[in-house]
């Protein structure tokens, strides 16, 4: 799970998941990812490794969810 930072538009963030980080983020910067593309370049601010994937898959529900967004905001 990580959270992205746009370095052109430093208010917006996104939040993903992905087994490999590297090709990932290659991914958004390239434009590759209609979510990102406009807010290119973007930096890796948060990286979170899970050892079950459903903690993942839920803690990424939690940070899209307003009250996620809210924590996001304050801590990371």
């Amino acid at each position: 799970m990580y959270v992205l930072r746009s370095t052109s538009r430093p208010s917006r963030y996104y939040t993903g998941l992905t087994s490999d980080l590297g090709r990932r983020l290659a991914a958004h910067i390239r434009g590759e990812s209609k979510h990102t593309s406009t807010g290119r370049p973007w930096r890796v601010v948060v990286k979170v490794e899970f050892s079950d994937p459903s903690g993942a898959v839920d803690f990424e529900k939690y940070l899209k969810s307003g009250s996620g967004r809210t924590f996001a905001g304050h801590h990371l």
